[in-house]
């Protein structure tokens, strides 16, 4: 009976304690609350950043409805969260979340806050959900730290830090802990965390060490600061120099797209085809076609396969015009260089002109798979592009599928022999006539691929092919007219070039740079990079 008494007595003493707990973290959290309605910026701030340290499990979603201005007081000082649309709301306690229904005559009035206080929500909040069983929520958290460090913020961060699992998101942990510490007030501490964001390359990180090598009171410290910038200034440089080598291929893979078709009806026909920049024109409107009828005909879920389909239908459409405009101009112009080119212009603009009948003068817009969308960060905010990725590995397979068919079809056998001697093949039996036709076809369909790739970095317009048509030819003359390895060092030596120029001279200096260099080159060798081989084209 003792024992039971005793145990009974024990019972009591604890349900008491946590009574008084729960009554007083009920009385904080109610002293929070009335600062948040005080009016005063400064009590509203203070009350903000004791929710934040309460623990207590109410506070996310009453800071989330201030942040909203869904967070009411009526006039006797009760807190209200507004739930429902403005016209018909309803109410619950924010102490309690207990449902609350106000009289008539009863209007509840808002709790007004600022930009400033904005951001310490945003930072409190940041804090709290360092814990969430949601990576992308943690990942969320700590990157709104780490763009508004606080020394207050370190014990959390080193809390989630501790039982984080996922590599990426401890990194940026890390980062965040550090820049919370850099605004700590311990040396030796601050030392560690300039070592810590030394090797990060981010803008923010870059200026939140700008400042303090500029103002802090701490010559160690701000030494130290220095330091670490010169670190990721020099590395940013290399950064810097991998971008511009990157873009340049991927400017390098555009051209060699859309000047392959180019060397090929030049090389073997001796055509200077100006309608060429239409027939990449024409390619990327075939995709807008197809992407459309994909959007209106199919569901949803299939729109990633409309890239597919539209390769080949460009280059059967661009070919097929191709091939008509051969056997109906073309080839009664051979001989007359200044006589195709003149024929070709005035088919640029009929083509460019049918266009705008029909889609319309307005850009144009085609969009990206899914699996073409977005990118990755490599450093300092620098972002390497899926599309640009999948166009250069799209530009090798369209170069090395042509090699093939030049090298291994009797096709490519007689378009070679025909660039080599045209009048002995046609004694050989080759028929001239139909590989000219062919081959033109094959220009235009390869131009047509090109519009594919190019509608996906850009708009599509009736304009598109006319900036492209002068490179194609600056390409082509300077790797050598017909042969499918100088087009290819064509197009990587002056889109590199053009990238490598661009940062010191400007883009527009840049493309007149290359250009005087081409000019200067061409007086030394004429025939271009890798000149064909042949007493035809050596006559």
């Amino acid at each position: 009976m003792k024992r039971r008494r005793l145990l009974s007595a024990l019972l009591a003493v604890v349900l008491a304690a946590l009574s008084g707990i729960g009554s007083a973290r009920a009385d904080t959290l109610s002293a929070d609350l009335q600062l948040l309605a005080s009016g005063d910026y400064d009590k509203v701030s203070q009350g903000i950043t004791d929710l934040g340290n309460s623990g207590d499990a109410r506070a996310p979603a009453i800071l989330q409805a201030l942040n909203d201005d869904v967070l009411l007081t009526t006039p006797d000082g009760k807190m209200l969260i507004q739930k429902g649309a403005a016209d018909s709301p309803s109410y619950i306690d924010a102490l309690t979340a207990t449902p609350v229904t106000l009289p008539d005559d009863v209007q509840p009035s808002d709790i007004v806050i600022n930009n400033a206080q904005r951001d310490l929500i945003a930072s409190v909040m940041s804090r709290l959900t360092l814990g969430s069983p949601d990576p992308k929520i943690r990942l969320k958290a700590t990157n709104e730290i780490l763009n508004q460090p606080d020394a207050s913020t370190a014990p959390s961060l080193v809390a989630a830090l501790s039982h984080e699992t996922v590599p990426a998101i401890a990194r940026r942990m890390q980062l965040a802990l550090a820049a919370a510490q850099l605004k700590g007030v311990d040396q030796t501490t601050r030392l560690a965390a300039i070592d810590v964001l030394a090797t990060a390359s981010e803008t923010n990180i870059h200026q939140l060490l700008g400042s303090v090598a500029d103002s802090d009171p701490d010559p160690v410290v701000k030494a130290a600061a220095a330091a670490a910038l010169v670190k990721i200034d020099r590395f940013l440089k290399f950064v810097q120099v991998g971008v511009n080598l990157f873009e340049g291929l991927s400017l390098s893979s555009i051209l060699l797209l859309a000047a392959i078709g180019l060397s090929v009806t030049f090389g073997v026909m001796g055509v200077i085809n100006m309608a060429h920049g239409e027939m990449i024109m024409l390619g990327a409107y075939t995709t807008y076609v197809v992407q459309q009828l994909f959007l209106s005909l199919l569901p949803p879920g299939l729109m990633d396969w409309y890239l597919p389909v539209a390769i080949p239908a460009a280059f059967l459409i661009a070919g097929g015009v191709g091939v008509f405009l051969e056997r109906t101009i073309i080839r009664f112009l051979y001989g007359r260089p200044l006589d195709t080119l003149l024929a070709t212009w005035g088919v640029s603009l009929m083509l460019q002109q049918g266009v705008r009948l029909i889609f319309g003068a307005p850009n144009k817009a085609v969009a990206n798979p899914s699996w073409m969308t977005g990118g990755f960060d490599i450093a300092g905010g620098y972002t390497i592009t899926w599309n640009r990725l999948v166009i250069i590995g799209f530009c090798g397979v369209v170069l090395g599928v042509l090699a093939l068919v030049m090298r291994y079809t009797s096709f490519g056998l007689h378009m070679r022999a025909v660039t080599q001697n045209r009048k002995m093949a046609a004694c050989m039996g080759i028929p001239t006539d139909r590989v000219d036709a062919l081959t033109f076809g094959l220009g235009s369909g390869i131009a047509g691929i090109a519009g594919v790739a190019l509608s996906q970095i850009g708009n599509v317009s009736p304009n598109l092919g006319t900036i492209y048509i002068v490179d194609s030819f600056m390409v082509v003359v300077f790797g050598g007219v017909g042969s499918l390895v100088g087009t290819l060092a064509g197009s990587l030596g002056l889109g590199i070039l053009n990238k490598v120029l661009e940062p010191f001279v400007g883009s527009v200096l840049g493309k007149i740079l290359v250009l005087v260099g081409i000019i200067i080159f061409i007086q030394y060798r004429p025939r271009g990079l890798f000149a064909l081989k042949g007493r035809s084209v050596e006559a």
